[in-house]
């Protein structure tokens, strides 16, 4: 399996994961031309602090079923704004008002030019 196809795999299971859990207002976002720390971001809504939590919590355990482990997870015991590292997916999972104060999506859908793409190279 390649690796591209390897990090499609695993946002599906993401991607399923915190649909099940009821997540709201859910992208993916490529930026394999953006960075090199991962393939995919997904950015997702939960209704409440306990509600992003639990999306979480059932995410890495999806995560874990499927053999694919968790790096790095940050912002559990607080709920607003829980980022997981699941590798080559970068997860963020927000309370709407912390998602709408930082904006994510704004920062990561800004196409990128060739010149930024070529100056990522050099660096």
């Amino acid at each position: 399996m390649t690796k591209l196809s390897e990090s499609r795999q695993c946002l599906d299971i993401v991607l399923n994961s915190i649909e099940g859990s009821k997540a709201e207002s859910i992208i993916s976002i490529d930026i394999r031309r953006r960075s090199a720390l991962a393939d995919y971001m997904v950015i997702a809504s939960g209704r409440s602090q306990r509600h992003v939590a639990a999306i979480a919590d059932y995410l890495m355990r999806a995560l874990k079923e499927a053999g694919y482990r968790v790096a790095h997870i940050e912002g559990l015991e607080s709920g607003e704004w829980v980022l997981i590292d699941a590798g080559d997916i970068i997860i963020h999972l927000f309370r709407p008002e912390t998602r709408d104060y930082y904006n994510l999506e704004k920062m990561w859908q800004t196409p990128v030019s060739d010149d930024e793409v070529e100056q990522m190279r050099i660096s």
